[in-house]
C-alpha cells in the first residue's frame, strides 16, 4: 500500500518500488507540476547510486499559448527521452505530473552537435545548427539553451539536462583549439577542459535542414510540433513495461488538464487564428492524449493507485520551535531508538549534524554510522542511529523500519552560521555599489572629480606596473598603484558631470569644505548615537511557555537568514536599550515572521505592540495574521483605520488607554492625538519607505517615547537608512536567502492578444486562483474592462484605482484578497501591500511604460502560496518598442530568480535618492563628494568627535623594480581588470589583509594559476598593508639592499634599528644580494618582518 502522506515516505516507497521493478522501469504520475518536482528530489536523493531517478517535467506555458516553453524546460525533457531510449543499466524511476503525461514527445531525440578539440569548426554552420536545435544566439549566455558567438568564441549553456555546465569553445583557423568550463556569473573560462563535448537539443521542435524558420523561429511554434513531428509518442509507451503507479487525485488532475486543452485550442482558433505565413495549429489529439489515446498507452495496464492518508502523517516535530532543540531531537531520537527503529540524520555530512551526531554518541551511547541511501539504512541493524548524506530539508517521515530528520528541523539553514551571512549581506548592499568600472565617475581624494578611463600599462624603465586613468577637465592623470586608496567612486557614469581640474583649487576649496560640515553633522550624529546608547528600555524575553508554542504554529523552516533577523531582535529586545532595527529583505522573503515573533514577545511580557503599516488593505491582512497565529493565547487584537467604523474605532482607542488591548495594527491613524497607550512596548513599521512626509512626521511622535523598542520593516535598502546602519542609529538585518517553499515567478514577454488574456485568466480561474490584471494609466482601465467582460463574461472582476474614494479603493482590495473575485483590474498601487496567496497570475498592459523596481514590485505579489506564479510583461502590437525598453524588459526576464530584488535595488544605492540623516544639507554634501566618500569624511569626523584620533591619511610609497599588472592574457576585459584594482583599493584603504587573500583566490579559482605579474601585484598589496601596520612611509628595494623610512607618525624610538639592519639617516636598511625580482620581494618581506615589533624586542 502507497499513501499520499508524508511525501519523504511516499518518496523512500517508490525507491524500493523502483528496485523491485528493476530495468523494466516504475512510472509514477504525481497530481501536480510541483509535486512531482518535490518526490523527484527526495526519491533522487535516497536512491542507490545505479538506479535512475528521473523527471519528466511539463511545459511551463500554457497550451496554445503566444509564447514557447522555456529551452531548459524542453531540454530537459528531451534528456529523459534520451535517457530512456539507451540500453537500461539498472533500476529506472520515472517520475511525472499528470499535465507531462498527457502531452506527445518526438520519438527520440535524434538530433545533435558535436565538437571535438582539433576538429572543423565553420562559424555559420555552427551557427545555424544552433538555431536549428533551438538554442536562442544572445549577447552572453547565461541561461541553459542559449549561446553567444563572438568572433574566435562560441559560449554555450547546453539545455539538455539540468546541471550541465557552461562551456567556452575556442576556435582558430577553422578547427577547435579548447574547450573550457565556463562561469555563467563571472562570464569567464575556467582551468577544466573537455576534449569533446555532444550538444542536445533546447526544443522538441528540431526543424528541418533548411527550413525558413530557423533563421527567425516565432515564439509559441513548439505549439505546432506535429506539423513537422507527425509520430509523437506517449509518455507512457517510454517505459511499456514499467510499474504504473497513480498519485492521490491524480485522475482528477488528468480530466482537468484535458479540458483546459480543448478550451484552450478553442480558444485559440477563434480569437487569434493563423496569420498568413504562419503553420495551421493541428488537433489537440495529434499533441496531447484524450480519453481514447490514454486507453491505448496503457496498454492493459492497470495502474496502482496512491491512497489518501487515513490518519495523520507521521513525521517528526520541528525541534527548532523548541528552547532547546538538540535536546529535544536527542529525547525524541532515545524514544524511537528504543521501540527498535532506525534513525537517520538527513543532511549527514554537514559539520552542524556529525557535531550532534558525536553529541548523540556520548549521550546515547551510540556510534553513528554513514549511510548512502535509502536501502542501506534498511541494512543496518534495527535500533541504529546513522548519518544520510542527502538534503538537509528532505521532507522527514516515520515509518514502522525506520525514522527519517532532516537536519533542518533541528537548526533551520543547515547549520551555516547564519548570523554572520546576515551580516555579510548588509555590507555587501553597501559594497554593491561601490565597484568601479570604467566610465565611472570617480573622486581622487587630491585632485577631485574625473572620469575613469581604464586601466593603463606603463614602463617605469626598470618594470612593467598597471595605472588607472583619470580625465579631468583640463587632462589626464595616471593613478599609479601606491594611490589606489585614495579613489571614491562618486557614480554610475560621468556624463553630465562637470569635472575638475587638475590644475586650479576648486576640488581642494569644496574638500574642506565638505569636511567642515561633515564635522558639524558628525557632532550631532554623535549626540544622538550617546543619547540612543544610553536611553533605556524595559528588558523584554521570550516567555518559556507560550513562547515556544506560537513559533511552532509557523508552517515553514525559517531560513537561514530569518533565524539570523529574528536572533539579534531577540539579543535587542532583551538588551536593556531600546530596538532600533532595520529588517531588510525581498518581496516574500519572511520579513512579517521576523515581526510576529518580536510582538510575541512584547505582548507576552505584557506590554502592548503596535504595526504600523501604510495602506489599510496591508493593516487588514495584518491583523488576520496575527488573530490566526495568537489565536487561543487570550490576547486581544484590534485594527485602527480609515476603515474602521467610528464607534469600534472609539473603542479600540478606550482599550489601547485602559490596556485592554494588547496588539493593535493600524495606518498613521496610531500615531494621531487621539490615541494614547496603557503601556506601549514595541512599534513595529512595515514598508517605511512608502509613508509620506506627513505620515512620517506623525511617526515621530510614537518613536520618540521613551524606552520603545522599535522595529522597521523593508524591501528596499535605500542609502539613507543604510547610513543610518553604517552610524549605529540603526542595526541592520538583512533576509537574502529565499524560503525554499517559494518558486521564482515565471516572467514572460508578448504583445497583447485577445487569446493570450482569455487563455491566462480562464487558466487560473479554473485552477481556483486568482488573477491581476494592471494598467499604466487610470484611463486604460475602462476599455481593458470591456475587453475582459467581452472575453470571459463569466469571470468576476474588481477595480481599484487613483480616482476612487480612498475607503472605496480600500474595500475592493480587501475584497479581492478576501476572494471575491476572479479578477483584480488596477493601477500600480497594488504593487506594494497586497498579500493574496490564491493570486497567481498577473499581466501588466504596456509593460514598457512601467520603471524596473516597478515591474519588480508588482511581480511580488504573485506566486506567494504553493503554485507558481507567472507574469505576463503585455506590449502593444501596433507598436514597437524602443531598443532601451526591450533591454529594460529582458532584464526583468533575466533577473526572475527569487531574491532579484536586491539586484535590482543595487541600481538605485547611487547619489540619486542618497536621502539625509539629519536633514537635507546632508544630502547636499553627499552630493558634493559622492557617497562613498563622504561615509569616509563622516567616520572620520565621528571618530574626533568620539575624542579618538582617526588614522592618518597616507599611502606607502613602494619601489621594488619588479612587474606587476593585470596581463590581458590572462584577463582580457577592462572592465573586470578596473574591478580587480578597486577591490585591492578598497582592502588597502581598509588594512584588511583577509580581503587580498580572498580576492587572490577567486581569481585563481576563477582563471587558473596567476602569471608571474599578477602574482607580483599581490605581494605588492600584501607589502603595502604590512607597511600601513608598522608605520612605514616608503619602502625601496635595489640589487643590493632593501630600505624602510618610518612614516612621521612612527616615533624614532620606536623606528630603532635591530640587527641585522642597520639605520642611514631615517632609513632602516637590510643588506642582501636582490638579483632578481622573486629575490626583492623576499627581501622586501624580510625587511619589514624584522621591523615587526616582537622581533625589535627580542633583538633588544
Amino acid at each position: 500500500m502507497l499513501y499520499a502522506e508524508p511525501e519523504g515516505l511516499l518518496a523512500a516507497r517508490l525507491v524500493e518500488a523502483a528496485l523491485a521493478a528493476g530495468p523494466a522501469g516504475t512510472l509514477f504520475l504525481a497530481r501536480s507540476e510541483t509535486r512531482a518536482a518535490r518526490l523527484h528530489r527526495a526519491a533522487a536523493a535516497l536512491a542507490p547510486d545505479g538506479t535512475a531517478v528521473l523527471l519528466l517535467p511539463g511545459w511551463d506555458c500554457l497550451p496554445y499559448d503566444r509564447v514557447s516553453p522555456t529551452r531548459g524546460i524542453m531540454g530537459r525533457r528531451m534528456a529523459v527521452l534520451a535517457a530512456l531510449a539507451a540500453p537500461p543499466e539498472g533500476p529506472r524511476l520515472l517520475i511525472a505530473s499528470a499535465e507531462a503525461a498527457l502531452q506527445r514527445l518526438p520519438r527520440q531525440a535524434e538530433a545533435s552537435l558535436r565538437l571535438e578539440r582539433g576538429a572543423p569548426f565553420e562559424p555559420e554552420a555552427i551557427r545555424l545548427a544552433l538555431l536549428r536545435l533551438g538554442y536562442g544566439l544572445e549577447e552572453q549566455a547565461d541561461e541553459p539553451g542559449e549561446a553567444a558567438l563572438h568572433g574566435g568564441v562560441l559560449d554555450l549553456f547546453p539545455a539538455f539536462a539540468p546541471g550541465d555546465p557552461a562551456w567556452r569553445i575556442r576556435h582558430e583557423a577553422g578547427r577547435v583549439e579548447s574547450i573550457q568550463r565556463l562561469d555563467i556569473l563571472t562570464q569567464r573560462s575556467l582551468e577544466e577542459e573537455t576534449e569533446a563535448l555532444t550538444i542536445g537539443p533546447a526544443s522538441e521542435l528540431v526543424l528541418p535542414k533548411g527550413d525558413a524558420l530557423i533563421e527567425a523561429r516565432p515564439p509559441g511554434l513548439e505549439h505546432a510540433l506535429p506539423v513537422w513531428h507527425p509520430e509523437l509518442v506517449a509518455p507512457l509507451a517510454l517505459l511499456p513495461e514499467a510499474r504504473l503507479i497513480l498519485d492521490e487525485d491524480c485522475e482528477e488532475a488528468l480530466a482537468r488538464r484535458r479540458a483546459e486543452i480543448a478550451e484552450a485550442f478553442r480558444t485559440r482558433i477563434a480569437l487569434r487564428p493563423p496569420r498568413e505565413g504562419e503553420p495551421q495549429l493541428p488537433p489537440p489529439e495529434s499533441l496531447y492524449l484524450d480519453e481514447a489515446a490514454w486507453a491505448a498507452a496503457l496498454g492493459g495496464r492497470a495502474p496502482e493507485q496512491v491512497l489518501p492518508s487515513q490518519d495523520e502523517p507521521a513525521a517528526p516535530p520541528r525541534f527548532a520551535a523548541q528552547p532547546e532543540p538538540e535536546a529535544a531531537f536527542l529525547a525524541y531520537a532515545e524514544a524511537k531508538l528504543a521501540q527498535g527503529r532506525r534513525l537517520a540524520i538527513a543532511g549527514g555530512i554537514g559539520r552542524g549534524a556529525r557535531r550532534l551526531a558525536r553529541r548523540a554518541a556520548e549521550e546515547l551511547g551510540l556510534e553513528p554510522r554513514l549511510v548512502e541511501d535509502w536501502p542501506a539504512l534498511l541494512r543496518t541493524p534495527p535500533g541504529g542511529l546513522a548519518l544520510l548524506p542527502a538534503p538537509a530539508d528532505l521532507p522527514g517521515f516515520e515509518a514502522e523500519e525506520a525514522v527519517l530528520v532532516p537536519f533542518a528541523a533541528i537548526r533551520p539553514g543547515g547549520g551555516a552560521s547564519a548570523q554572520q551571512r546576515s551580516d555579510q549581506g548588509a555590507e555587501a548592499l553597501i559594497e554593491a555599489s561601490a565597484t568601479l568600472a570604467p566610465g565611472d565617475a570617480v573622486i581622487h581624494l587630491d585632485h577631485g572629480l574625473g572620469a575613469l578611463r581604464g586601466v593603463e600599462a606603463v614602463d617605469t624603465g626598470e618594470a612593467r606596473v598597471d595605472c588607472l586613468r583619470l580625465d579631468y577637465a583640463d587632462g589626464s592623470r595616471l593613478v599609479p598603484f601606491d594611490e589606489l586608496d585614495r579613489l571614491w567612486r562618486y557614480g554610475a557614469t560621468a556624463e553630465g558631470l562637470s569635472l575638475d581640474r587638475l590644475e586650479g583649487g576648486g576640488w581642494e576649496k569644496r574638500r574642506k569644505e565638505a569636511e567642515a560640515e561633515v564635522a558639524k553633522s558628525a557632532r550631532q550624529l554623535l549626540a544622538l548615537v550617546q543619547a540612543r546608547e544610553a536611553a533605556r528600555a524595559p528588558v523584554l524575553r521570550p516567555d518559556k511557555a507560550r513562547y515556544p508554542r506560537l513559533v511552532a504554529r509557523f508552517p515553514f523552516e525559517p531560513t537561514a537568514d530569518q533565524a539570523a533577523a529574528t536572533g539579534a531582535v531577540l539579543d535587542d529586545l532583551a538588551s536593556g536599550r531600546p530596538m532600533e532595527r532595520l529588517v531588510c529583505g525581498d518581496v516574500g522573503f519572511g520579513k512579517t515572521e521576523v515581526a510576529i515573533r518580536a510582538i510575541a514577545v512584547a505582548a507576552f511580557a505584557g506590554r502592548q505592540a503596535a504595526l504600523l503599516a501604510p495602506t489599510t488593505v496591508l493593516v487588514r491582512q495584518h491583523l488576520e495574521t496575527l488573530r490566526r497565529r495568537f489565536e487561543g493565547f487570550g490576547l486581544r487584537i484590534e485594527m485602527l483605520s480609515r476603515l474602521t467604523p467610528p464607534a469600534e474605532a472609539k473603542a479600540v482607542r478606550a482599550g489601547l488607554a485602559s490596556g485592554e488591548v494588547q496588539i493593535v495594527v493600524g495606518t498613521q491613524a496610531l500615531a494621531s492625538k487621539a490615541v494614547r497607550f496603557a503601556d506601549l512596548g514595541l512599534l513595529v513599521v512595515d514598508e517605511e519607505q512608502r509613508l509620506g512626509a506627513r505620515q512620517k512626521a506623525q511617526l515621530k511622535t510614537l518613536r520618540g517615547r521613551e524606552g520603545l523598542h522599535v522595529l522597521t520593516l523593508t524591501a528596499t535598502p535605500i542609502p539613507r537608512t543604510l547610513q543610518a546602519a553604517l552610524v549605529g542609529l540603526r542595526d541592520l538585518s538583512v533576509i537574502a536567502t529565499p524560503p525554499a517553499r517559494r518558486q521564482p515567478v515565471r516572467t514572460l514577454r508578448a504583445p497583447l492578444d485577445d487569446a493570450l488574456l482569455a487563455q491566462a485568466l480562464r487558466r487560473e480561474a479554473r485552477r481556483g486562483g486568482q488573477s491581476f490584471v494592471v494598467c499604466p494609466r487610470i484611463e486604460d482601465i475602462a476599455p481593458m474592462r470591456a475587453r475582459i467582460a467581452g472575453l470571459l463574461p463569466e469571470l468576476s472582476l474588481i477595480e481599484a484605482h487613483g480616482d476612487m474614494p480612498a475607503a472605496e479603493m480600500d474595500e475592493a482590495m480587501v475584497r479581492f484578497a478576501d476572494g471575491g473575485a476572479d479578477v483584480l483590474l488596477s493601477t500600480n498601487i497594488v504593487e506594494t501591500g497586497l498579500d493574496v496567496p490564491r493570486a497567481n497570475t498577473m499581466l501588466v498592459w504596456r509593460a514598457d511604460r512601467f520603471g524596473l523596481s516597478q515591474l519588480h514590485q508588482l511581480r511580488g505579489r504573485v506566486g506567494r502560496g504553493r503554485a507558481r506564479g507567472v507574469i505576463y510583461l503585455l506590449t502593444d502590437p501596433a507598436t514597437k518598442p524602443a531598443q532601451a525598453t526591450i533591454r529594460r524588459l529582458k532584464t526583468l526576464e533575466a533577473l526572475d530568480r527569487i531574491g532579484a530584488g536586491f539586484a535590482i535595488s543595487a541600481r538605485d544605492l547611487d547619489l540619486r535618492g542618497a536621502g539625509e540623516l539629519l536633514g537635507e544639507q546632508q544630502a547636499g554634501h553627499m552630493r558634493l563628494v559622492g557617497m562613498e566618500l563622504y561615509r569616509h569624511l563622516l567616520d572620520r569626523a565621528l571618530a574626533r568627535a568620539r575624542g579618538e584620533a582617526p588614522p592618518e591619511a597616507w599611502s606607502p610609497a613602494i619601489t621594488l623594480g619588479v612587474d606587476a599588472y593585470v596581463p590581458e592574457a590572462h584577463i582580457p576585459e577592462e572592465a573586470l581588470q578596473v574591478d580587480i584594482h578597486a577591490r585591492l583599493g578598497r582592502a588597502l584603504r581598509a588594512g584588511d589583509l583577509a580581503v587580498v587573500e580572498a580576492l587572490e583566490d577567486e581569481l585563481e579559482d576563477r582563471f587558473g594559476e596567476a602569471p608571474e605579474p599578477l602574482r607580483n601585484l599581490f605581494d605588492l598589496a600584501r607589502l603595502s598593508a604590512r607597511c600601513r601596520q608598522l608605520g612605514i612611509a616608503k619602502l625601496e628595494v635595489g640589487p643590493e639592499a632593501a630600505a624602510a623610512t618610518p612614516s612621521g607618525t612612527v616615533p624614532r624610538r620606536e623606528a630603532a634599528a635591530a640587527p641585522p639592519l642597520e639605520r642611514r639617516g631615517e632609513r632602516l636598511l637590510l643588506r642582501r644580494l636582490g638579483a632578481t625580482p622573486a629575490d626583492r620581494l623576499a627581501n622586501a618581506a624580510a625587511l619589514l618582518a624584522a621591523l615587526a615589533p616582537g622581533r625589535r624586542r627580542r633583538a633588544a
